[in-house]
């Protein structure tokens, strides 16, 4: 059976001169050009084609000398097509309507009398633009959540951080989380607890290096009534409130050293007793650790015990920091602005090609945690429709160019089946229904991108282990 055709993107006309529609008409072949004279046919055209670009005089009857409707049209456009690419065409000497009207989300403008080449080029491009945007739409909606609940994650080595937390979370054994500073091991922690057998129990996290010494000990072991100063009642601690459940020690590599000795007693006989107290008191709750830190280093220095560290880092697993995780930074951008958006009432907001453009040169040293916040501020920040790299607080600088609309349709496609293989661990049968295309399809789409050998390549691999991928 055939593959669906996709229709070919449209491109919207409006203009109220008979003569310069038809000129307009012509002027681009192998386009589906569409055309409108007022304000109700261009919406009528919007709703019926779903047009991806458009060109907008903006001296349009009833206001023919000035930019009110052209403004009006512009407006009703982004209601119903928010995507849409649109192109103004303005009166000679007249560019401060031009940014005005750029300002409102307009994409790009040119002066009458028409240059046909030049308005070619400025189509083309928008063009080109909508297509890349359309494919990250569409990996967005095919990665979905991705495998893991509350993770945003599309590019390869973060799928594969997934994949060892749902083979580990169904263990009892303790987990050492490592990575930068906002990677999210918290999200990937309570992943581990929402997937396991204890998901009903309790997921108490502590953070070693917020709480002040003094205080941590009780804040993990709890204390009794008269221990200390102030002890007017008996407290359970952290360790204890997780009984049944999961135990999140973040930042561990901060933990004093009299404590790590207590943690090591509790982690080796699985008994506690409060500060003050004297009964053992026992636990059965697993433990989550994490650090951004080198805590063989932290050993070496003599800050972190040994004993403590092999108890500890049972298995453990890299979080790949985002400058790591190839295309993320966008995918998770457009997560965070969705969301901002709506908190913010401000739909209909879109990153500039400026903006996509930062987003993926930032070294993101914050990793998730700054793009987040950065992203928060932009949608609060932002002029018009469009998110420039100036309200990401992001370095503006030249634009690499943009790539033919095949090359970049045959490197989604290579994207995308990548991706699909790697959900489905080279299954074809199960990579195909990811895709929503036949087996053949696959194996021919394989070829003709130059997955052959990849593909090759991974079988032998699983055939030489059979246990799966390393962990990171």
């Amino acid at each position: 059976m055939s593959e669906p055709t996709v229709p070919e993107p449209s491109l919207l006309i409006v203009e109220d001169d008979p003569g310069l529609r038809r000129q307009y008409r012509w002027a681009f072949p192998g386009r589906t050009v569409l055309v409108a004279g007022d304000r109700d046919q261009a919406i009528d055209q919007a709703r019926r084609a779903r047009p991806e670009v458009a060109i907008i005089d903006l001296g349009l009857p009833p206001d023919p000398d000035g930019i009110s409707e052209g403004l009006a049209i512009l407006d009703a456009l982004f209601r119903e097509l928010p995507a849409i690419k649109v192109i103004v065409a303005t009166g000679n000497g007249r560019r401060e309507n031009a940014l005005l009207a750029i300002g409102r989300g307009a994409h790009d403008f040119f002066e009458k009398p028409v240059d046909i080449e030049i308005l070619r080029i400025i189509v083309d491009r928008a063009f080109r633009l909508a297509a890349l945007e359309r494919e990250n739409r569409r990996l967005s909606n095919m990665v979905g959540p991705s495998p893991l609940p509350r993770v945003i994650a599309g590019s390869e080595t973060m799928l594969k951080t997934c994949r060892t937390i749902e083979k580990l979370a169904p263990a009892t054994a303790p987990v050492l989380l490592l990575g930068e500073s906002g990677t999210g091991k918290e999200i990937l922690a309570r992943a581990l607890h929402d997937l396991g057998p204890r998901a009903d129990g309790p997921f108490i996290a502590i953070n070693c290096g917020a709480i002040p010494e003094p205080l941590l000990e009780s804040e993990l072991f709890g204390h009794e009534k008269g221990a200390f100063t102030g002890a007017i009642k008996q407290t359970p601690g952290r360790i204890e409130l997780a009984q049944g459940g999961t135990l999140f020690l973040d930042e561990i590599g901060d933990l004093p050293l009299a404590l790590q000795v207590k943690l090591l007693r509790f982690l080796q006989e699985g008994v506690i007793e409060r500060v003050g107290g004297r009964r053992p008191i026992p636990i059965d709750a697993r433990i989550v650790s994490a650090t951004h830190q080198d805590l063989d280093g932290l050993v070496a220095a003599g800050r972190f015990r040994l004993d403590l560290l092999f108890r500890l880092n049972i298995v453990s697993v890299r979080i790949p920091p985002l400058r790591e995780r190839g295309g993320d930074a966008v995918l998770l951008a457009r997560f965070f602005l969705r969301r901002f958006a709506q908190d913010q009432n401000r739909q209909g907001l879109a990153f500039s090609e400026a903006a996509i453009a930062a987003l993926m040169r930032h070294g993101w040293p914050g990793n998730v945690r700054e793009l987040e916040n950065r992203v928060r501020r932009a949608v609060i920040m932002a002029e018009g429709q469009q998110i420039e790299a100036a309200d990401l607080d992001l370095a503006d600088g030249a634009l690499a160019p943009l790539p033919d609309l095949r090359s970049a349709r045959r490197e989604a496609e290579r994207e995308a089946v990548q991706l699909a293989l790697a959900r489905a661990d080279g299954s074809m049968v199960a990579a195909a229904k990811l895709l929503c295309i036949s087996r053949p399809t696959l194996y021919a789409l394989i070829d003709s991108l130059g997955l052959s050998d990849d593909v090759r390549a991974d079988r032998a691999a699983d055939a030489a282990d059979p246990s799966g991928p390393d962990e990171p």
